[in-house]
């Protein structure tokens, strides 16, 4: 992450994360939702168009977490819309502030 304060308004107002730990942590920040816990450390000089940074998170309501994050109008990366996969799953992918790659799938 470049900017904890950016960073951490995107996961909790667009994804639904929530801190846990210590938040003022300087140059850290640690997010939850759910079972998933995603820990960023503070890099200010990252050049988000040279970021290659990608996570896979398996979820069980794909569907439901899709539309809540349509209600919320997150951007949907425009190549990663709700699809099913030949692979057998049901994914999609954001991209965060930053330029992380997160693609979310469920097991078809």
């Amino acid at each position: 992450m470049r900017d904890k304060n950016v960073t951490k308004a995107y996961y909790i107002n667009k994804l639904g994360f929530k801190v846990f730990g210590s938040p003022d942590f300087d140059g850290y920040l640690m997010l939850e939702k759910d079972q998933i816990q995603i820990h960023f450390f503070e890099f200010k000089t990252l050049e988000p168009k040279e970021n290659y940074g990608q996570v896979y998170i398996r979820t069980d309501h794909i569907n439901d977490f899709y539309q809540s994050l349509l209600d919320n109008n997150t951007t949907i990366h425009p190549n990663g819309p709700l699809e099913n996969k030949p692979w057998g799953q049901r994914e999609f992918a954001v991209l965060d502030p930053d330029n992380n790659l997160l693609t979310f799938g469920q097991r078809i």
